[in-house]
């Protein structure tokens, strides 16, 4: 169901665009919608849509490809061993493989919660939801990240502690480690 801009649904849900409510309900990422909208493929009520700048405020009359678009699944969250050599990402330009594609087949369209690199390896949260995502990756929600670093050649002791009053790297003020200092030191020694 459309929402126009003069009528007040104060009594309904909030109207959202057409590429969010379709992401959240598993069709692709709200950029994939877009793509989907401008090949003609969503339509309303039988009607083609042209454009993603559409507030809609349910999923009843929508289809993809001629298919009704089912109601998102409620928010759910999945824990995921990201092994290294795999990228945290839906598709690579160059090609390697993603943590996407070892996914076990049952699951529905799912995003990861922050990202690791290509050589990490460890805890990734994946969840259906992205603004369960994003919530879980501002720093304001306060989470603390515990990452155990294993790095290989001769560290800078000075550098190392300069991590500990924190850095700002393009604008963006990032918090102070707080590695174990004491075990570092006498690792350092060795």
């Amino acid at each position: 169901m459309t929402q126009d801009k003069d009528k007040n649904n104060a009594a309904g849900p909030a109207p959202e665009r057409i590429a969010k409510a379709l992401a959240r309900a598993g069709i692709g990422s709200r950029r994939e919608v877009e793509r989907l909208i401008e090949l003609g493929r969503v339509s309303i009520n039988g009607k083609r849509l042209k454009t993603p700048a559409c507030l809609i405020t349910s999923l009843e009359g929508i289809t993809v490809n001629g298919k009704p678009v089912e109601q998102a699944e409620s928010a759910r969250l999945w824990r995921y061993h990201k092994p290294r050599g795999l990228v945290t990402t839906h598709r690579d330009p160059e090609g390697r493989s993603t943590v996407f594609d070892h996914l076990p087949s049952h699951l529905p369209r799912v995003i990861s919660v922050g990202r690791l690199d290509l050589n990490s390896e460890g805890l990734l949260l994946l969840t259906n939801d992205g603004a369960l995502a994003r919530w879980m990756e501002m720093p304001k929600t306060g989470w603390i990240r515990r990452y155990k670093v294993r790095a290989h050649g001769t560290a800078d002791e000075a550098k190392l502690k300069a991590l500990a009053e924190g850095a700002v790297v393009d604008g963006i003020v990032y918090e102070p480690l707080k590695p174990p200092w004491k075990r570092f030191q006498a690792a350092m020694r060795g």
